[in-house]
């Protein structure tokens, strides 16, 4: 991966899937480190799309008319409820039509509240794998909002909403139950089949059925269903 200085934007690598016309992904943190090694990781996991990384969002308004609008925004707010909201607000003006995905050490139920009533697509917190992270990239491309299962759960708690359907009342097999508690846990289908050593394609099957019998219509809706799986990290 080429380098420049803080202040500059470069371009991570990417797999042979690049979009050259669907635009680019814009990882703007202004912690060096954490910005160069997101952007490192997604480039290794071949996301489809070029990173161009940035330590301020004047940076990227800086280089806007050559490189043109992302597809989407990777931004990291500050874990200061006031300043977080006005740089996302800043952001979310600055960038659109382009969605912005809110990375932050926040994971208060208010602040992820307020991050998508600003107009963020997604919320990312610092527990979630590059898997899920480049999956709620996709969503937000997609036009989806993104918020962990964990997220939601405390949400649903917090506004005092309850599973729709008691765990006790949904017949699991025991291969059904260890999927249905990583999902609850917010791993992504080839993180679970490398640790039961399954196909994912055993795993997808074996989602459909844990939805069909949960009723739900994703795997959010599984997660929130599953609220009463103990989840241990």
């Amino acid at each position: 991966m080429m380098m420049k200085d803080d202040n500059a934007s470069h371009q991570a690598e990417f797999g042979p899937g690049f979009h050259a016309d669907g635009g680019y992904v814009a990882l703007i943190d202004r912690r060096t480190l954490e910005r160069e090694c997101l952007a490192h990781s997604l480039g290794s996991h071949h996301i489809s799309r070029r990173i161009l990384t940035f330590a301020h969002l004047r940076d990227w308004e800086a280089s806007k008319d050559s490189i043109g609008l992302p597809a989407v925004v990777l931004f990291y707010a500050v874990h200061v409820r006031d300043e977080a909201t006005s740089e996302i607000a800043q952001v979310v003006t600055a960038v659109s039509p382009a969605a912005v995905v809110v990375m932050s050490d926040d994971e208060n139920v208010g602040a992820v509240l307020d991050f998508i009533a600003l107009g963020a697509r997604g919320y990312l917190p610092n527990s979630v794998s590059i898997d899920i992270c480049i999956q709620a990239i996709s969503l937000a491309i997609a036009g989806g909002r993104f918020i962990p299962a964990s997220s939601l759960l405390n949400i649903g708690n917090v506004l005092g909403l309850t599973s729709h359907k008691p765990l006790s009342a949904v017949k699991f097999t025991r291969r059904q139950f260890a999927i249905a508690e990583a999902l609850r846990c917010g791993k992504g289908n080839k993180d679970i089949a490398s640790e039961l050593n399954l196909c994912e394609s055993t795993i997808k099957v074996h989602v459909r059925n844990i939805m069909r019998k949960l009723g739900a219509t994703n795997r959010t809706e599984v997660a929130y269903k599953l609220g009463d799986i103990v989840c241990e990290r």
